[in-house]
């Protein structure tokens, strides 16, 4: 005699558990991925690095990292033991002073390997093009007065700047030649203006 088919139950997939809270280090909350939290004193810089960080950067990464928490570690060499990218954030910890930073501990089969991706971090940034009305458009609408608009990157006299030098929206713009000062057109009368700045 054969017994009825017993349906096979199926299992719930389980909840995935909520994230845990992110960590600190020396009271600053720590997002980013990382290997280990260390003690800043014992990171090194490597000597052949080209880039230089101006006391105002410095003075900017380190407001930035103590309001918005750790968002990018200090990649340290496994082979050397060199900083490799982070120079200016290793910076900003000991403007801030905090004792302990997120670093992710990375592998380089090679010096020239690791030289390579230390010049690459701040060359490849460099090429970025910037959709400067996109910019605008973005920062005007962070701009309510209730949020520090210096956390983005720029100071004041930066912001003023780069909004004078923009055209209005909606307005095209006509690029300059060597008789003619830049202009651009209304589109809703159609005239024609030269813009601020502008011979």
């Amino acid at each position: 005699m054969t017994r009825p088919h017993r349906a096979v139950k199926r299992r719930k997939p389980a909840k995935p558990k909520p994230a845990p809270g992110p960590r600190v280090a020396s009271g600053i909350p720590v997002y980013c991925s990382h290997t280990a939290i260390v003690r800043t004193a014992e990171l090194v810089p490597n000597p052949r690095n080209p880039n230089r960080h101006p006391d105002a950067q410095v003075a900017l990464l380190a407001k930035i990292i103590s309001a918005q928490g750790w968002r990018n570690p200090i990649v340290v060499s496994d082979r050397s033991g060199f900083v490799v990218k982070g120079h200016c954030r290793r910076l900003a910890a000991q403007r801030l002073g905090v004792e302990t930073v997120p670093v992710d501990v990375q592998h380089y089969a090679d010096e020239a390997g690791e030289w390579a991706d230390m010049v690459a971090d701040n060359r490849v940034a460099e090429l970025a093009e910037m959709d400067m009305g996109g910019l605008k458009d973005l920062l005007q609408e962070m701009d309510t007065g209730g949020y520090d608009m210096e956390l983005t990157g720029y100071d004041e006299a930066a912001l003023e700047e780069m909004m004078t030098a923009l055209p209005p929206d909606g307005l095209s713009v006509e690029p300059a030649t060597d008789s003619q000062a830049e202009r651009c057109t209304c589109p809703e009368c159609g005239q024609v203006h030269a813009l601020k700045g502008t011979p």
